[in-house]
C-alpha cells in the first residue's frame, strides 16, 4: 500500500512540496481498484449510515482519522461522517436514532445501540465571516441551523455553522491527513490536500495558514501532539514553529472542552510520548501549572519518575484492553503539588489527616481552572490519596476493611507506582498487599494477624495536678 501510495502522490505533488492553494488544486482520486481500503474493516453501523444517506439521496463519505488509521493498517477508534444533509434533514432520515448536538458546531449523533456514529454537514468557506443572510441563519430549506461563521477578538472560532459542498469542507478540516473522503457511491478515496503524500512522509501538516488555524482553535496545538505521538509522525515546520508562541491560547479554551481533551491525550496508548512532547512544545504547564513547577524543582529523577511510571502503566493497561480511571491519571499528576501543600499545611500545625483533605481541596480546586473535573472523579483522587495513609495500617481485621472497598484497587496500584518510581520504604507493604490477595480469605486472616503491630510511643501521662493548674489558670485569664 505504501509503495502504491508513494507511486501516486509522486504524480500529485512532484513539482512542489508546498501545498497548493485550494483555488486551483484538483482532487487525487484513488478508485476501488487503486487502495487497499475494505469495507469489511468498516464498523457495520457506519456502513448504515452511509448507506442510508445513499438512499435518500444525499451525499455521503467517511472522513477523517477513520480512513487514516484504515491506509495505515490500524484499527480506528470511531468512525466519522460528512455529508450533504443538513442537521435537521439527517434527523429526517434517521428519525428516532439521531440526536441533534452542539451550539459551536452543529453535529448529529446516530445510534445503534452503545454505538454512536458522528455526523457532520458539509461546512462551508470561512471566508466570509460576516454572514448573516436567511440562508446562513435558517438553512437552505428554512428551518434555523444557528449562526453564521464568528470568531472573537482574537480569532478564535466561536460559532460555525456554515453549511456548504466537499469542496469547501476539505479546507475547513485541520489536518491534511485527517481530509481524506472515502466515498460510499464508488468506493472511492478522495484527496484534496495532499494528505496521501504526508502519509507516506510521515509528516504532520496543517492546512491553511498555522498560526490563524490555531487562533481559530487553540486545541489543534494538542491534537497536533497526539497525533504526532501516535502515528510516530513528524510535525512539519510551519506547523510546529507557532506552537511555542501561541500555547497561551489555551487558557482560553472551556475547561470541559479541555478535561476531554486531557483524557484523550493520557488515554492514547502513548501517554509517555505525549507527555515528553507537551513539554517541549511549553503546553504542559497550562494543562497542569501545579505540576509543571514541582517538575522544575525536580531532584533525582523525583518526582518526574512517578508521573511517567504511572503513564507507563496507563499505555501498559490500555495495550491489554483493560479499563482506565481518570481519577487515578489526576492523583499521579497532581500528588507532588499535594503534598508540597500538605506539608505546609503540617507546619502551621495543622493534624494530618485535616492536612491531607486541605491540600487536597486547595490543589484540585487550582486544577479546575484549567481543566474541569467532575465531582465523582475528584472524590476518586481524595480517596485514593487518603488511602496511602492508610494502607500501612493493615493489622488484623483492618486489612480485611480496606481490601473490600470500593477504591482499594486503585489506591493499591498508585502504592505499586510510587514503590517503583523511588519510595523505597513503601516496598515492602505494596509487596505485603500483594502477597495478601492472592490468599484465601482464611490466610488472609491468619496473614495479617501474625503481622507484628509497630510499637506506639506512649505519651506522657499528666496528673492530676496538671489539669487542676491549667483548669485554675484559664479560669484567671478569663477574669482578667
Amino acid at each position: 500500500m505504501r509503495q502504491f501510495i508513494r507511486k501516486i502522490t509522486s504524480l500529485f505533488s512532484s513539482s512542489s512540496d508546498e501545498p497548493s492553494s485550494q483555488n486551483n488544486q484538483a482532487p487525487l482520486i484513488l478508485s476501488r481498484d487503486e487502495h487497499g481500503l475494505s469495507r469489511q474493516d468498516i464498523e457495520h453501523s457506519a456502513l448504515d449510515v452511509l448507506y442510508g444517506f445513499k438512499r435518500a439521496g444525499y451525499e455521503a463519505h467517511l472522513v477523517g482519522g477513520c480512513v487514516r488509521d484504515l491506509l495505515l493498517g490500524l484499527e480506528p477508534k470511531d468512525f466519522d461522517i460528512v455529508t450533504s444533509a443538513e442537521p435537521d434533514q439527517v434527523k429526517m432520515v434517521f428519525k428516532h436514532r439521531c440526536r441533534l448536538i452542539g451550539r459551536r458546531f452543529r453535529l448529529a449523533h446516530v445510534r445503534f445501540g452503545r454505538t454512536v456514529i458522528e455526523v457532520a454537514t458539509f461546512r462551508g468557506s470561512s471566508e466570509n465571516k460576516t454572514q448573516t443572510n436567511r440562508q446562513d441563519r435558517f438553512g437552505r430549506n428554512g428551518k434555523y441551523s444557528g449562526a453564521a461563521h464568528e470568531v472573537d477578538d482574537t480569532g478564535r472560532v466561536v460559532r460555525d455553522n456554515v453549511y456548504g459542498t466537499i469542496e469547501e469542507d476539505v479546507w475547513r478540516r485541520d489536518f491534511t491527513i485527517n481530509a481524506l473522503y472515502y466515498n460510499i457511491k464508488d468506493f472511492s478515496i478522495i484527496d484534496y490536500t495532499g494528505g496521501l503524500d504526508d502519509i507516506e512522509k510521515g509528516q504532520l501538516r496543517l492546512i491553511g495558514d498555522p498560526e490563524t488555524r490555531y487562533r481559530e482553535d487553540p486545541v489543534r496545538m494538542i491534537r497536533a501532539i497526539r497525533f504526532a505521538a501516535k502515528l510516530g509522525f513528524n510535525i512539519e515546520e510551519k506547523t510546529e514553529k507557532p506552537i511555542f508562541e501561541l500555547a497561551p491560547l489555551l487558557l482560553d479554551v472551556s475547561h470541559a472542552r479541555m478535561f476531554e481533551e486531557v483524557l484523550k491525550l493520557f488515554h492514547s496508548g502513548v501517554a509517555v510520548q505525549v507527555f515528553e512532547k507537551l513539554r517541549h512544545y511549553g503546553l504542559f504547564e497550562h494543562l497542569f501549572p501545579q505540576t509543571e513547577r514541582v517538575l522544575s524543582e525536580e531532584q533525582n529523577g523525583f518526582p518526574r519518575m512517578l508521573v511517567i511510571e504511572a503513564l507507563k502503566s496507563t499505555d501498559k493497561r490500555i495495550r491489554e484492553g483493560k479499563s482506565v480511571n481518570p481519577s487515578f491519571l489526576f492523583s499521579a499528576l497532581l500528588w507532588e503539588p499535594m503534598l508540597q501543600r500538605r506539608a505546609e499545611y503540617l507546619e502551621e500545625g495543622l493534624p494530618k489527616q485535616e492536612a491531607l483533605y486541605a491540600a487536597a481541596d486547595d490543589v484540585i480546586g487550582e486544577q479546575i481552572k484549567c481543566t474541569a473535573i467532575p465531582k465523582r472523579f475528584t472524590a476518586q483522587i481524595r480517596e485514593i490519596w487518603s488511602f496511602q495513609y492508610r494502607l500501612p495500617n493493615r493489622y488484623g481485621d483492618r486489612a480485611v476493611k480496606l481490601r473490600e472497598h470500593v477504591r482499594f484497587r486503585a489506591a493499591y496500584d498508585f502504592l505499586g507506582i510510587r514503590a517503583v518510581a523511588g519510595e523505597t520504604d513503601l516496598q515492602e507493604v505494596f509487596d505485603w498487599w500483594t502477597e495478601y490477595q492472592e490468599k484465601n480469605p482464611v490466610e488472609q486472616v491468619v496473614f495479617a494477624n501474625a503481622l507484628k503491630r509497630p510499637e506506639r510511643k506512649k505519651r506522657p501521662r499528666k496528673n492530676r495536678n496538671f489539669y487542676r493548674k491549667r483548669s485554675q489558670l484559664a479560669r484567671h485569664n478569663d477574669s482578667e
